[in-house]
């Protein structure tokens, strides 16, 4: 994930969703930042310090006068050493300093003194959270630059339902990543396929792959957090939702092929990590096929080349394909790329059991019409940011020699 080598201050105001503050802490370490909190008297009334500071391995800022720290003016080196600050909950009364430009306290005070990213995830009583003041200070803050990450809907803690608790955190993490990253497709519109078809044969069984999404949705994950407007169209998956994307779902490779065309549209980018279905069965029984005492035979059938087809289409935007191979893994991803124009293919070994399908890991090649470079294993995660890298080399590519041709 793109936090590694991150400073994250994370300020904490006082509200019950406090306790949250510990897994917070927990994934963002784990996606590889710096966690330096800064707490509210509040705050320290629902969660102790001493968790948090056992939590990030360094020390709890809670007092604005505290005589150690501000020796060397704590507030503004907290405010100067952080990559975002993310303030989770934010109180209303939080919210309302920030609005304001009122500096009362330590986190307030940094909240002033920062030139970082700010993220804001509001939580409170939902007739709080509604109440035109607190909606009015919200937009205000928004207006002058910081992300806030909606608060999610259900059971408060006072017995209320509605609008007004915490985010997950793994929700937060993704909304401060994204306010860290490169931005380097901010205003692209990607569309990503994912997953695995499902080819029926009755209406029991169905014709499928090994794929299970996950290269595709590591993709989508990343894009996003690099500032694109991202669509995934994925087959049927186990995997949660990426948070930020649109998610279109589908089962055969008929509806996927409907659904790329419909809204490759608008995208700048289409990356077709899917394991399309190359085959289906030519006819489809009405009812379960019963087992009987012979063999059985299905005819299959051809379904339709999804990025030949686009080929026809496809306009100025990049495409990436992917090519999951057992043997002569280069030649024939080479082959691919050059029979269905593509500006990338990515290419790996999907018969090891550390890349391809069903692990979390992968080793690649990029294949383009220069020549090819090798990936060595990593997380689906990193392989897909290498990925998107290479996407951000060709629309600067792109770029370029449309101005070229415009001076001539």
């Amino acid at each position: 994930m793109s936090l590694v080598g991150k400073t994250i201050v994370l300020g904490v105001s006082g509200g019950i969703a406090a306790y949250k503050a510990a897994e917070l802490v927990r994934l963002l370490s784990k996606a590889g930042a710096t966690v330096r909190v800064v707490m509210t008297r509040g705050a320290c009334e629902f969660i102790t310090p001493l968790t948090l500071q056992t939590l990030s391995g360094n020390p709890v800022s809670t007092d604005l006068f505290d005589l150690t720290q501000e020796s060397e003016i704590g507030h503004i080196e907290l405010a100067d050493s952080a990559d975002a600050v993310v303030i989770a909950p934010a109180t209303a009364n939080l919210v309302g300093k920030l609005a304001h430009g009122l500096a009362d306290d330590l986190l307030s005070t940094v909240l002033l003194a920062t030139r970082a990213p700010v993220v804001l995830a509001p939580a409170m009583n939902v007739h709080m959270y509604e109440n035109a003041a607190v909606q009015d200070n919200l937009k205000l803050v928004a207006k002058r630059g910081a992300r806030i990450v909606e608060p999610a809907v259900g059971s408060l803690a006072c017995g209320y339902e509605g609008p007004g608790r915490l985010p997950e955190p793994a929700v937060i993490v993704e909304e401060v990543a994204r306010a860290v990253g490169a931005d380097d497709l901010a205003g692209a519109s990607l569309v990503v396929t994912a997953g695995p078809n499902r080819e029926p044969l009755d209406p029991v069984r169905f014709v499928s792959n090994r794929s299970s999404g996950r290269m595709g949705y590591a993709l989508a994950r990343a894009a996003w957090r690099r500032g694109a407007d991202v669509t995934l169209i994925c087959g049927p998956t186990a995997l949660e939702d990426p948070h930020g994307v649109r998610v279109l779902r589908v089962d055969t490779a008929g509806e996927m092929h409907k659904a790329v065309r419909r809204e490759v549209k608008a995208a700048s980018v289409l990356l077709m990590a899917a394991a399309v279905a190359d085959y289906r069965p030519k006819k489809v029984a009405e009812q379960k096929l019963k087992k009987g005492t012979g063999k059985l035979s299905i005819e299959l059938e051809r379904t339709v080349d999804i990025l030949a087809d686009l080929k026809k289409v496809r306009g100025r935007r990049v495409v990436v394909g992917f090519a999951a191979e057992t043997e002569n893994v280069e030649r024939n991803a080479a082959r691919k790329l050059a029979e269905k124009g593509l500006d990338l293919i990515v290419a790996n070994d999907v018969s090891r059991d550390d890349a391809g399908f069903e692990v979390d890991t992968n080793e690649v090649t990029l294949i383009d019409g220069n020549g090819s470079e090798a990936v060595a294993l990593a997380s689906k995660d990193e392989i897909a940011d290498r990925v998107l890298d290479r996407v951000v080399e060709i629309r600067a590519r792109g770029g370029r020699r449309k101005r070229a041709a415009k001076r001539a």
